[in-house]
């Protein structure tokens, strides 16, 4: 197939692209400025490239250069997305929501299929079962992150177009190696843990965290983009379906002699204003920014990929979270004992 990758330099668009080219696919690569394009061990993924800003009309080109590129594509997978969650509702609106209907016009100009990666948090702070074909929420979200990404599915499922919605969990380092190519979003507050910088995080009793590995769920998008004809419709999670207690996080930390276990605190008793100076600016800043999924229990269930694709996720768990804090260290994004 002839496809288009949007959000070609982030981590997960990256990986995306070598194995869409390991597959025999021509590939382009969308980016913003960024034109280097990397798998998860770092290596570059060579591909042609396109420069264009998804929060833009035509994503910036003229009429002529977006009907070319329309032409010229079978398939777009949307990976372009602002993950932050310290943003105003103005640029999420602009990337995440405009930018999605913008890629659903070029796809409709083209008469493309469209893969839609979002977030499996668009349940938003519902606990228990969650399945792929519950109804999409109109409110409950925990943050402006995942009501933009909620409300750009709901442009994908309204555009008349053939698609398909992918929904990866909490995106952590390769299943077995632990490896990610670059530390933000949770390893940013995973990494203030760690160190002891803060110390108290409100915990709800029986939280849970869903840690996917990158591998699952990279492959998981290449196997729907090569199945589109069977997941036309359809939504699939790309999780790990087997959640993890936070006291099992928490402690996987504290296992280690150089670094800090946080004090779990019950939300309705925590009080950042308590905290000391540096910790409540850091809190709010970064950790508190995630503080939500320690209060949370949802349970993924992933019927639908396994049917089309045949894929699971491989057992995660404590010696999991183990290999991702080893490789932290290996990488020296955490400190050696």
């Amino acid at each position: 197939m002839r496809i288009l990758v949007t959000g070609t330099a982030g981590l997960l668009g990256g990986e995306v692209c070598k194995r869409l080219v390991a597959g025999g696919h021509e590939v382009t690569g969308l980016v913003h400025r960024n034109r280097d394009i990397r798998a998860n061990d770092g290596q570059p993924v060579e591909i042609a490239t396109l420069t264009g800003d998804v929060s833009h009309d035509r994503f910036g080109w003229s009429e002529t250069a977006f009907a070319e590129v329309a032409s010229a594509h079978d398939l777009i997978v949307h990976c372009a997305a602002t993950v932050r969650f310290d943003l105003e509702e103005a640029d999420y609106q602009a990337v995440n929501v405009e930018g999605t209907g913008n890629a659903l016009a070029l796809a409709a100009a083209g008469d493309m299929d469209f893969l839609h990666i979002s977030t499996a948090y668009v349940c938003g702070t519902r606990n228990g079962a969650i399945a792929e074909d519950d109804p999409l929420p109109e409110s409950g979200f925990a943050n402006g992150y995942e009501a933009s990404k909620a409300a750009g599915e709901r442009l994908v499922r309204d555009s008349g177009l053939n698609w398909a919605i992918a929904r990866p969990s909490i995106v952590v380092g390769e299943h077995e190696s632990g490896r990610i190519r670059q530390f933000d979003t949770t390893y940013a507050a995973f990494k203030l843990i760690a160190e002891g910088r803060v110390r108290h995080m409100p915990a709800r009793k029986g939280a849970t965290l869903d840690f996917v590995p990158l591998d699952h769920v990279a492959g998981g998008i290449v196997a729907l983009a090569q199945a589109m004809e069977q997941a036309r419709g359809g939504t699939f999670h790309l999780v790990s379906g087997q959640p993890l207690p936070v006291e099992e996080f928490t402690g996987a930390i504290g296992a280690y002699a150089q670094f800090h276990e946080p004090e779990l605190v019950a939300p309705e008793q925590f009080d950042p204003a308590m905290l000391p100076a540096l910790e409540r600016r850091l809190f709010k800043r970064v950790a508190g920014l995630y503080a939500s999924y320690f209060q949370r229990d949802p349970h993924f269930g992933d019927a639908n990929l396994r049917a089309v694709t045949g894929l699971a996720c491989p057992e995660t768990g404590a010696s999991y979270v183990r290999r991702l804090i080893d490789y932290c260290i290996e990488a020296e994004f955490l400190p050696e004992a």
